[in-house]
């Protein structure tokens, strides 16, 4: 049931069913194409209990659940009568409109995606390999080093390889060909020959593509490369043979085309990728590293407020898998990178700045998004954002809020400047969170100064994005709250006119009412009305009183009198006694959304009621079920009239014990 509630308030906040051109969904989010975004209700969404946040990009709208998203999903579709189009991968995007830039991070994030993991886990063994050299734990020619570093090194030396594979997907190549190309580039004989001493001839002598040729294929000249953790030539390599094998297939007959297909595209690519692919991919590459290393050692203070800035902006929109491509670019052509490393300290600020929320927010939803969002910021527990997976954090608590995640960029802009003053590199495909720091130990001489100044940065945007929010945040943590609580407080005091419009009350002769006592209208827990959890009641805006968590669904009149205001939900009532009170009765938080369901009125307006008499009933384990609070506040509306308001008891009570003193 609770899955159809929140279905139906999806589907009506997307704006209804014939909104809807198709619906599917991955690990956490439900992708909606829809008509007209205008129609959908953002923000009625985002508060939703069950939804974390909206998300539109790449022509989705997409409702971010968490892990229980399929289960959702399977009754949306009953729900709403949709097409089941079932689970796709977490980079699923809709591509009838997307631009050249839009394909390219498709390309790049569709590619790296998958074995993200393993590539950083690969990493994390490198450095940490390292780090035992360097602090003389391992020696570089004990069988346990060799071992353990070829763990970590192996991958990159044969990244192309990896790279087919999801290349192949991408560019719709057989698997098995896309892999034999990337193998081709990395047999050792080829490999052997870029390093060879004898050179048959240097072309493009005098430019910057000046390159030796050490070997011919048919006597045409062969600049060899050495392709060993390369990126760009095999992804160049994959599409091309995308469009061979395409070609060839159109002409093979299919009777022969399982293994004919590859003999024609293996011959047609390898040579075609060794004699022009290969080498021009390599100058693009060079070129790329060139320019970006350029404009960093421009001014690489200015690099790294612009990259701490920006980087969780670029986590939004996606833009941020543009940089896996310079990042290999840059460890291809120097061994390392000085830009990817930039951003590290996002992460770290954005979970300060969640701790901070997480300490001020009285939301109880707040702090159940909070707290899961700052550890996996830490320790990078579920979707990656590459270092540190800040998309909960960004989405579900300092983005609605716009201040804190202002405040996050700017934390980590500051801590940045750390990071290119102490010259930080990465050496390889780093872990998430806290597990990037292998990646920025030298593998050659270990850990030096650079490493201290990573970790210091990362420490220095933690507190300051912590202290920052702490500090200027705080008024935009509950400010939705806020609102909230505005318009329902201006309910109450609609409800208290109510009830002292329709209570026909003669003005004493005195300021104060005489003094009375009030028995409880239910069974259950006696607790202060400070202790209610909705700022409406516990601020004592509608009148002091008390509030009792019931453990039987039926209230009960408080005193002798007669019925002011009955809503027509069920969900509160009002009574003026005979001794001069008004008090109002509100069964549960929120409980007016449920339009009534689970409440019965046994009474109407104007009727005489007897203490003790039944009011209403209500079903508890209904409400409860459907998300709502059942503690039943009973103010005293017209508390001005009484000189002090006090509990005659707390803890258990029953129906008919003394529970309020009005004086």
């Amino acid at each position: 049931m609770a899955y159809e509630d929140l279905s139906k308030k999806i589907i009506a906040g997307v704006g209804g069913k014939d909104n809807v051109v198709s619906v599917v969904h991955c690990t956490t989010r439900l992708r909606f194409k829809l008509k007209d975004e205008k129609k959908a209700h953002d923000d009625e969404l985002k508060n939703t209990d069950g939804i974390v946040t909206v998300v539109k990009s790449a022509g989705q709208y997409q409702v971010v659940i968490g892990n229980e998203v399929a289960d959702v999903y399977d009754t949306l579709i009953k729900v709403g009568g949709f097409s089941d189009g079932g689970q796709v991968a977490d980079d699923y995007v809709d591509k009838s409109n997307m631009s050249i830039a839009d394909k390219f991070i498709d390309i790049v994030s569709g590619i790296f995606t998958p074995f993200l993991g393993a590539l950083a886990s690969a990493g994390m063994i490198k450095g940490l390999v390292a780090a035992c050299a360097s602090l003389g734990i391992l020696s570089k020619a004990s069988g346990a080093y060799q071992i353990l570093y070829a763990i970590g090194d192996s991958i990159f030396y044969f990244l192309p390889i990896m790279i087919a594979v999801n290349a192949a997907k991408k560019f719709k190549v057989e698997l098995f060909t896309a892999m034999g190309i990337a193998a081709a580039m990395l047999y050792p004989a080829i490999v052997a020959i870029s390093s060879s001493k004898t050179t048959l001839m240097t072309i493009f002598k005098g430019t910057f593509l000046q390159s030796d040729v050490h070997t011919t294929f048919f006597g045409i000249p062969v600049i060899m490369m050495n392709y060993s953790s390369t990126v760009i030539p095999i992804i160049l390599a994959v599409w091309f043979a995308g469009y061979v094998q395409k070609w060839v297939k159109s002409w093979v007959p299919a009777v022969v085309r399982t293994f004919l297909v590859p003999f024609f595209t293996l011959l047609i690519v390898v040579p075609i990728t060794f004699i022009v692919i290969g080498p021009v991919a390599t100058w693009l590459g060079d070129l790329l590293a060139a320019v970006t290393n350029g404009a960093y050692n421009l001014s690489p203070i200015l690099a790294a407020i612009l990259m701490g800035a920006f980087w969780q902006v670029f986590v939004i929109f996606g833009v941020h898998w543009g940089f896996v491509a310079v990042f290999f670019a840059n460890l291809a052509a120097y061994g390392f990178d000085k830009l990817l490393v930039l951003s590290s300290a996002a992460s770290f600020a954005q979970i300060g700045v969640v701790l901070a929320i997480l300490l001020q927010t009285k939301n109880e939803k707040t702090k159940g998004l909070a707290f899961p969002a700052f550890l996996s910021g830490i320790f990078g527990v579920t979707e990656p954002a590459i270092y540190g997976v800040t998309e909960p954090a960004i989405y579900g608590v300092t983005l609605p809020r716009k201040k804190p995640f202002i405040i996050s960029c700017i934390a980590s802009a500051l801590a940045t400047i750390i990071i290119a003053l102490g010259n930080v590199k990465l050496y390889m495909m780093g872990g998430m969170g806290i597990f990037l720091y292998p990646a920025a130990i030298n593998p050659k001489t270990g850990i030096d100064k650079s490493f201290y100044f990573l970790i210091a940065a990362t420490i220095v945007a933690f507190i300051l994005g912590f202290v920052l929010q702490m500090l200027f945040g705080k008024d935009a943590v509950d400010a939705q709250d806020q609102e909230h609580i505005a318009n329902d407080v201006q309910v109450a005091a609609n409800e208290a006119k109510e009830i002292k419009k329709n209570a026909a009350v003669v003005k004493p002769s005195v300021d104060y009412n005489k003094p009375t006592t009030l028995v409880s209208p239910l069974n259950g827990e006696l607790i202060p009305l400070s202790e209610v959890k909705d700022e409406v009641f516990s601020t004592k805006a509608m009148g002091d009183g008390a509030a009792i968590r019931p453990s039987e669904g039926v209230l009960r009149a408080p005193a002798n009198g007669h019925v002011v205001l009955v809503f027509p939900t069920g969900h509160a009532i009002g009574m003026h006694t005979d001794d001069g009170a008004e008090v109002l009765m509100h069964i549960g938080m929120d409980t007016v959304n449920l339009n009534g369901k689970g409440f019965e009125t046994l009474v109407k307006k104007d009727q005489v009621v007897k203490a003790g008499d039944p009011l209403v009933k209500f079903d508890i384990e209904a409400i409860k079920k459907a998300g709502y609070d059942v503690t039943t506040p009973i103010v005293i509306t017209n508390t001005k009239n009484y000189h002090k308001v006090s509990l005659a008891k707390q803890g258990l009570v029953h129906v008919g014990d003394n529970v309020l003193d009005l004086d």
